[in-house]
């Protein structure tokens, strides 16, 4: 492709694919910004929305069974986030995407995680808040006014222990 042809693409076809970088790491929001709005298919059935979020602190949780980050991540959020936290108002949601029904459950089972799953086989709920192309093992930490106010991407420590930090901040208020 030419550079003309290359310069009228660009005009005929703005660019709407931002690639994943250090600033954005991904994700299509940011913190400061609404949840968008939501409609969860959880595995036991149950329809949840925002709504479901008014007065909570709320952690989404990005997860795959073909995703080994997943796999260490999940038990950490079980017991070092969902037990410290569940009968606080505080929800932890884990988001599996791009999985079969049969393979979620396997996978939920495995991991022995108890926190509520939905189940996104198509990744919309993911597309809401990352970039074309982006990684999963996630987290989404949203305040009681339904605002993003931390966000993290793969399972790293330290980025862990101050997404905990900042939920007990905002459990505590």
């Amino acid at each position: 492709m030419n550079r003309i042809t290359f310069f009228l693409l660009l005009l005929v076809f703005p660019l709407t694919f931002v690639p994943q970088n250090e600033e954005n790491r991904g994700y299509r929001v940011k913190v400061g910004d609404p949840v968008p709005p939501l409609t969860l298919q959880m595995i036991n059935g149950e329809i949840w929305t925002n709504k479901d979020f008014i007065d909570k602190t709320v952690v989404i949780q990005f997860t795959g069974s073909w995703c080994s980050v997943c796999k260490k991540e999940m038990p950490e959020l079980e017991s070092r986030v969902w037990q410290n936290y569940k009968e606080k108002d505080f929800l932890l949601i884990g988001i599996d995407i791009k999985d079969t029904r049969d393979r979620m459950i396997s996978f939920i089972d495995k991991t022995g995680v108890t926190y509520p799953i939905a189940w996104d086989p198509e990744a919309e709920t993911f597309d809401l808040f990352t970039l074309k192309g982006a990684g999963v093992t996630r987290n989404i930490v949203i305040n009681k006014r339904g605002e993003i106010v931390f966000l993290t991407r793969l399972f790293e420590e330290k980025e862990f222990q101050a997404m905990i930090d900042k939920i007990d901040e905002l459990v505590n208020l």
